[in-house]
């Protein structure tokens, strides 16, 4: 049985890298060195208070809200426009950050576009948009075949990034967040989540695409330098980058940090490797006086709660 605890190890796992993040994002990496990022900053990039979260919780949170009521593409594709139109699940009632590619494919939606077609299919429709809020898919894995799950996967990344490398990322990272909930650790979920989609993404449609992933399916990204690791916007960089932080390091703390002060992208890249990390070392590693910081906790401790109720009853 998942436990409303493991839930909320991933949403405030993520939630909180996120927050770290948004101070700084669009920082170099060169001014992260000089002045690493070590605890719950305010203000900076977007001027809000400590423990504001991001787009990127925002969308997760919305993400897990509609799954509360079963699976339907509309719904989270409304939900996502009550964000943006009526600051629905944001930290402080406003919006202050939206990727142009999801910006776009919301307001498609909204003018009668269906779910699956509203996202960009361009080559330049590739940022981490989808992935960053993909997570609460993992945790339907109980009750779905695993080809079943990925298939939904892609269909929620539609809704904004519809580009198949898009979709494939978000299909990866499900793919370990679930040997992640099964109890393996970071290196035994990388290597098992792996094995487990390639019988997937073997088919023939995914082959044009596969070779941009290949850094993560040599099942080597650990092995590579810092100064290899991209930390911007683009989705293969943020898949790499998460798994590299996730893999490199040996505690939650470690983990979203060691994100954060790449510098670049810095509350996404904090937010994918913090679902993961928080998954895995769980909500109880996460140092209590950054979550306390965190805004609307105890909404997002309610909305893990409910999530547990209503896809396990």
């Amino acid at each position: 049985m998942l436990t409303t605890t493991k839930v909320l190890s991933g949403l405030m796992g993520l939630c909180v890298g996120d927050a770290l993040g948004v101070p700084v994002e669009f920082t170099s990496r060169a001014e992260r060195v000089k002045s690493p990022v070590t605890s719950m900053l305010g203000y900076g990039t977007w001027d809000v208070p400590a423990g504001t979260w991001s787009d990127d919780s925002s969308l997760t949170f919305c993400l897990a809200d509609s799954l509360c009521e079963g699976f339907s593409l509309d719904a989270i594709a409304s939900s996502f426009w009550r964000w943006y139109n009526d600051g629905y699940w944001t930290a402080h009632g406003e919006v202050f950050d939206i990727g142009n590619t999801t910006f776009l494919a919301i307001v498609n939606w909204k003018q009668g576009t269906p779910p699956l077609k509203a996202g960009g299919t361009g080559e330049n429709s590739n940022g981490n948009g989808s992935l960053m809020r993909i997570l609460p898919m993992a945790y339907c894995h109980k009750t779905l075949a695993f080809p079943e799950l990925i298939s939904r996967v892609h269909q929620v990344s539609c809704i904004t990034h519809a580009h198949l490398r898009s979709q494939m990322a978000c299909g990866i990272y499900i793919s370990i967040a679930e040997e992640l909930l099964k109890g393996a650790n970071p290196q035994a979920a990388y290597i098992q989540g792996l094995n487990k989609i390639q019988s997937l993404y073997s088919a023939v449609e995914y082959i044009l695409e596969k070779p941009y992933f290949s850094r993560v399916f040599n099942g080597e990204i650990s092995k590579l330098p810092v100064e290899e690791i991209n930390s911007g916007g683009y989705v293969i960089d943020t898949l790499e980058t998460s798994l590299w932080c996730l893999l490199t390091s040996s505690s939650y703390s470690e983990a979203v940090l060691k994100a954060v002060n790449l510098g670049g992208d810095t509350d996404t890249t904090a937010a994918v490797t913090g679902g993961l990390a928080g998954i895995y070392y769980g909500v109880e590693s996460i140092p209590q006086e950054w979550i306390n910081q965190i805004a609307r906790k105890q909404d997002i401790v309610n909305l893990a709660t409910r999530f547990v109720t209503a896809v396990y009853k």
